[in-house]
């Protein structure tokens, strides 16, 4: 049995997660209380029923139960042998604060006498143990809905097959660093292609921006050396049964430079069986 558990900050998109799980065959439930986690996923299990063999629950903050019991719910699924995977969804408060203006919902820990930032801040608090625990954390500040649902059902599919999954991600440090990212490397120190008027255009997906950027050797230096550390330590993350890991690589503006190591670092460990998948977080 495939058993999620989506959680994470409210307003992160929780709802489009459930949703995009649902479009795959999973069955969900949302907003379910801690304490009948163990109870829902031992039927499931014993249902015998094909259909119900792949379940997601949401859990969150709405529910002030889930706070209170969820460490113990999760060590009971471990003692009746129901192996889980958390999704935690994560996003910057400024981006959280917005979001909740602009629908005008109220934050689940919100009251009279708890402003908006702090509400968002006491449950990112609560939750950091889910945070920690999490298969997989995914940052939606810059995530649109449709990227969202690429991006979970992506990792659902990837769960249907053994073995780790590295998710290249190219960004601008200008636009904020990916709350997500397992690694991170930094690329601003390399010649920048912005600065050749020629090339400000493009993107270190095309071909002028490429060749200028390979002609470097402090860029094949770095580039070398990032896969080296990388091939020494995924295997590492594998050994400890951990499926899904985030490299992401930044640059000023996530148009160039972040761009063209993210492919050449994807080409690269794709061509050695490594599952592999590429994020431009910038690139529109």
């Amino acid at each position: 049995m495939r058993f999620f558990i989506v959680t994470g900050l409210s307003g992160s998109g929780k709802t489009i997660a459930l949703q995009a799980l649902e479009d795959v065959g999973f069955y969900c439930i949302d907003n379910l209380p801690a304490p009948l986690l163990p109870h829902v996923a031992r039927e499931l299990a014993h249902a015998g029923d094909e259909q119900l063999t792949q379940a997601a629950i949401g859990m969150d903050a709405r529910n002030r139960a889930f706070l209170a019991g969820a460490s113990n719910a999760l060590e009971e699924l471990t003692s009746i042998s129901v192996s889980h995977r958390i999704l935690f969804l994560d996003a910057e408060e400024n981006i959280l604060v917005k979001r909740f203006q602009e629908t005008r919902r109220r934050h689940p820990m919100q009251d009279d006498e708890t402003p908006l930032l702090e509400a968002i801040r006491l449950e990112k608090k609560l939750l950091e143990p889910l945070a920690t625990a999490a298969a997989l954390h995914l940052d939606t500040s810059h995530t649109t809905p449709h990227e969202l649902r690429h991006q979970i059902q992506a990792y659902a599919r990837g769960q249907e097959t053994a073995g780790l999954t590295v998710l290249f991600e190219s960004f601008g440090f200008k636009h904020g660093t990916p709350l997500d990212a397992d690694y991170v490397f930094d690329v601003r120190c390399l010649p920048n292609p912005y600065w050749q008027p020629t090339l400000r255009p493009y993107t270190g997906e095309d071909e002028p921006v490429i060749r200028f950027l390979e002609q470097n050797d402090n860029v094949r230096a770095m580039l070398q050396d990032i896969e080296k550390f990388l091939e020494q330590w995924l295997p590492q993350f594998a050994a400890v049964d951990r499926n899904y890991l985030t490299v992401a690589i930044g640059c000023t503006g996530g148009q160039h430079r972040s761009v063209y190591f993210v492919n050449r670092l994807a080409a690269y460990f794709a061509a050695k069986g490594i599952k592999t998948q590429v994020r431009h977080r910038e690139l529109k």
